[in-house]
């Protein structure tokens, strides 16, 4: 029986630090044996860029819903329909059997969330989000942990134990399944 992965979800706004967090959890979750997938929300407005002039971009320009490009052990996927929500991306990498699935953005979807604040504007993610097991914040001062009445740890963005938390967070959850 294939277990079912882990998802969780960092967020936060634009240079708050997500991608440098999930790479930090990406190394750290390989290191423990773990192999984890992400889905990225490309929130430039747009269509994410494609290779011009390859044969995989021309299929889906004649019109082909998805073309798949493999190769040396790489599999591209580039798929286009007038949008994709969270649930049906989740569906498609559930197809590869990961142990985690790391979700970069969509701060308003429901799963376990880590979530990064960058300055006080950004204090109002709090209430609004749920299911936060994380905080980590780029100002010591903007947080007081028992304010927040959340049950979720805080940590400052220069506190290694916040990723390595998170990495434990994560394999432990991992185990329960």
């Amino acid at each position: 029986m294939v277990k079912e992965p882990v998802i969780l979800q960092v967020s936060g706004y634009q240079n708050s630090g997500k991608t440098t967090l999930i790479n930090k959890l990406i190394s750290g979750l390989k290191e423990k044996g773990l192999s984890v997938i992400t889905i990225k929300h490309h929130g430039h407005g747009g269509k994410p860029e494609t290779p011009e002039g390859k044969d995989s971009t021309s299929h889906i320009e004649s019109g082909a819903a998805a073309s798949l490009v493999e190769g040396g052990g790489s599999l591209l996927l580039h798929a286009e329909k007038d949008s994709w929500s969270l649930e049906e991306q989740v569906r498609i990498v559930l197809q590869l059997q990961p142990d985690v699935v790391l979700i970069e953005g969509h701060k308003k979807a429901s799963y376990s969330k880590v979530l990064l604040l960058r300055s006080n504007e950004d204090i109002h993610l709090l209430k609004e989000l749920e299911n936060i097991c994380a905080v980590i914040s780029w100002d010591d001062k903007l947080i007081k942990p028992n304010d927040a009445n959340l049950g979720a740890l805080f940590f400052s963005i220069s506190d290694p134990k916040g990723p390595d938390w998170i990495v434990e967070y994560l394999v432990g959850e991992r185990m329960k399944f």
